[in-house]
This record gives C-alpha cells, structure tokens and sequence, in this order.
C-alpha cells in the first residue's frame, strides 16, 4: 500500500503546508491548522457531468436550450432565486442558527413534493423531529421523503435508487466522505462532498439545495471555494428581535444578483410579503427631525426605506461614527464633504445613522439620503413625511445620477410620496403624476431647501 501522507490545511480558507505552523501563511488566521490525511483519489472515480463534451467544438456549433424552471411556489422566493428552481442547479443557503433556514426549506420541499419525487437528508435531526416541524408548521408533506444519515455514500446510494427531482441537505456541514479522513465540517470534507453533490446534480439533472452554517462574523463557514463550485449562494438577513426575514442572492448564474425576498416568521413559519416597501416604511410615525425615505435598488426592483441619523454633540477626544446597515467609511467621507462645500463642521459631533427595518443598502444612491438625515437631526429640523431622496454625491459636492432613477420614483408614487429630491440628471423626460421633482446639481442646493422650510 502507498505511504499516507499528512498535511496541514487551514479551515479558514483551504491552504495547505507540510507542516503545523501557528499562523497561515495565506489568510494570517491564528491556530486554524488541522492536521490530514491525503488521500489520493483514483482516476477511474473521475466521472464527467451528463453531456460534457470531450471534443472542441465553435461557439455556433453549440445548441442553446432555455433551462427550464420549477416554481416553488413561494413568489418571494422564486424572485430571489432569478424566477424560479433551474432543475440542475445547486443553490447553498446561509443564514445565523434559527434565522429559518430548515423551516424555509421544510415548507418549499413540502409543495414541491406535490409535483415531483423529492427527499429532504437532514444530519443534524432526528426524522421525529422534522416531522414534529412539519406539524407545526401545519405543511402538507405526506409525499414527502425523509432521510437522517450523514454519509455521503449512502445518501447518493438512496437518491439513485428513489431518482427525486430536488434534494435537500441539512446542513452540508454534518456530511462526510469516507474516503477523506478529515471530520465532517473540516475544509477537505466541505469541498469533496460538495464537489460529489455537484456532479451529482449534473448528472441526474437534480436541483439540490445545501443549508450552510455561518461564522460569528456572518460569513459561510468553510473555504471560499465552495461559493464558487454553486450556481447559487443565498444569505439570509434580519435581526434575532425582529420577525422579519431577508433573503438576499449574492451569487446566481441563472438569475440578477442581489435580489432580495422578504418573509415574516409567524408561527406556522414563513409568510412571503408581497409589498416590502410598504413594510419597511410600515413602522415610520409623524415626520420627525433626522429622518428621510430613500429609494433604494435591490437586484430588479426598488425598495423604499426610512433612514434615520442621530447628531449629538461629543464629549470624548474623537466623535463617533456609527452606521448599521449602511457604509461606516462613506458616511466620514460624505461628513468631510459637508464640511469643505457646505460649511457645515462635524469635527465636533458624534453621528449616527441607521437603515430601519434591518435591511443593508451598499449602493451609493444612499448618499443624498445619508445627508439629508444628519443635516435634519443638526438642525433639529423634521423633513416632510411624503419627502423621498437618492442621488451619489461626489467629493466635489457635485450630485451623481444613479441607475434606474425612473422606476424609484414610480415606486415612490406608489407609496403616497409627494415630492422627490433627486440628482438633475435623473430628471425623467416626461413629469410624472402626483409627484413633485426637484433635480439639483450641487449639495448646497440641498442646504437651501432646508433653509427654506
């Protein structure tokens, strides 16, 4: 028999080194080597994907065929997922413990059984317990088949045998290969088994979904690797005090990324909301100093959302800067800004700003909504309620037009807003009904309006 070796791999990210060190060499995380077994893997178990091509052929030569697509009848989540289950996709789910991960994917597979053979593995639970679910969740899933095991032989030996049409793991970190020597959940386990699963489901033409556990910091746990083997990769967002669900797609080949879905969790599980903008603006009272509605784009459609600021005057020997849900290092930017073209310090003052609802926004359109929010709560000035903002600023004080400005405002229309404060070059050609637009070019146009009121 050949001679095993051993190696060091680092869970963090996936590197390897012949030898235990106290730091990687390639991410510099601390004690996150863990000794292996290599063990190599014979070329005869190397399988090609169902109609791999081992000839070259042009691009003219190749037949497009449009993937045909599954709903999975909840419409929030078909969005997210680009409209719909593609039948050989592999979509990997992450989200914090007991956000709604297997409660989500409970209820799908339960009306996807109705129409096609499907099998829901769980490793971490026990089948009395994931029935004990179901019944609470009051689904319908006698056609539904369930399997408690965490081999991976043994899992693809039963779905062979039962050939289902969509599989769900829970969670891909209690799954392990046999002939990987790691534990289940190191880096080698995570990538063979998930290498497995996917040239499974391009072989059966399978749609699988893989629940995944996440780190304290939020991110998937595991190589980063594992994202890139998946077609999909969804994150569920959303505070442990607050009912209300994100889904948020941050890789998708068969559909736009950072598309968005929002649930509820109720106590027969996840409701979709069909109109996220009225929910997040849902909570918001009499208009009052430091808060602004902003439209905001995620994915394919808008989102309104209240931003909120907090200024008050710092006692320390630096202010603080504080965001949630929106970008710490462009809000001091956006400060400096204000300082140099508008004449307004904030050297002084300690700031806050928050995106309500728990929703994060990484789009600059925030800008305008970030400035008018900390402007308001300084001058103790409330804004009016029906008021929406969105618009880039520059360094220069200059105002930057931003995608898809047409249909944030007919989507602020549609929410009762009265009057929109937008970049001048986002100005639509024709006006539109009920909705009074104001386009400005530079920020100290901003601070005259509020001078004004």
């Amino acid at each position: 028999m050949p001679k095993l070796k051993t190696r060091f791999v680092c869970q963090e990210c996936g590197n390897s080194s012949p030898q235990w060190m106290g730091q990687c060499n390639q991410c510099k995380a601390w004690n996150s080597l863990v000794e292996e077994t290599a063990v190599p893997v014979a070329a005869s178990n190397q399988q090609h994907y169902a109609g791999a091509q081992t000839t070259l052929l042009s691009l003219a030569d190749v037949s497009l065929t449009q993937k045909p697509r599954c709903s999975t009848g909840q419409s929030e989540f078909d969005h997210v997922l680009g409209g719909g289950l593609v039948k050989d996709s592999v979509v990997l789910i992450g989200g914090d413990p007991g956000v709604g991960k297997s409660t989500l994917m409970l209820q799908v597979l339960a009306q996807l059984s109705h129409k096609m053979p499907a099998i829901y593995v769980t490793g971490e639970e026990s089948l009395q317990q994931v029935v004990m679910r179901a019944k609470r969740l009051k689904v319908d899933a006698e056609a539904l088949q369930l399997l408690a095991d965490t081999s991976l032989e043994r899992i693809l030996d039963q779905c062979r045998k039962a050939k289902p049409a969509v599989i769900v793991i829970d969670s891909i970190q209690t799954v392990g290969c046999a002939h990987v020597s790691a534990a289940p959940g190191s880096v080698s386990q995570l990538r063979e088994c998930t290498a497995r699963l996917v040239q499974y489901a391009k072989q059966e033409q399978v749609a699988i979904f893989l629940a995944g556990h996440v780190t304290k910091e939020g991110a998937l746990a595991g190589p980063r690797v594992l994202e890139h083997m998946v077609d999909s990769v969804l994150y569920f967002e959303g505070r442990s005090d607050s009912r209300y669900r994100v889904i948020r797609a941050v890789k998708n080949r068969f559909g736009a990324v950072n598309e968005i879905g929002v649930f509820a969790m109720t106590d027969s599980g996840l409701k979709q909301v069909t109109n996220p903008s009225a929910l997040f603006l849902s909570a918001r009272g009499e208009a009052r100093a430091g808060s602004v509605t902003m439209a905001t784009w995620e994915g394919s459609r808008p989102l309104l959302i209240e931003v909120q600021a907090l200024v008050d005057t710092c006692y320390g020997q630096s202010p603080k800067r504080v965001t949630v849900g929106l970008d710490t290092q462009r809000l001091s930017m956006l400060l400096a800004v204000l300082n140099r073209h508008a004449g307004i310090p904030m050297a002084d003052q300690d700031v806050f700003v928050n995106a309500a609802g728990g929703l994060r926004v990484q789009e600059t359109a925030a800008d305008l909504a970030m400035v008018a929010a900390v402007v308001s709560s300084l001058k103790d000035r409330a804004l009016p309620k029906d008021l929406i903002v969105f618009g880039e600023l520059g360094l220069a004080g200059e105002l930057r037009p931003v995608p898809c400005g047409f249909e944030r405002l007919k989507e602020a229309v549609k929410q009762g807003m009265k009057t929109a404060i937008i970049p001048k070059a986002n100005l639509p050609k024709e006006p539109i009904k009920g909705l009074n637009i104001i386009g400005i070019e530079q920020l100290q146009q901003l601070i005259d309006y509020f001078n004004a009121l």
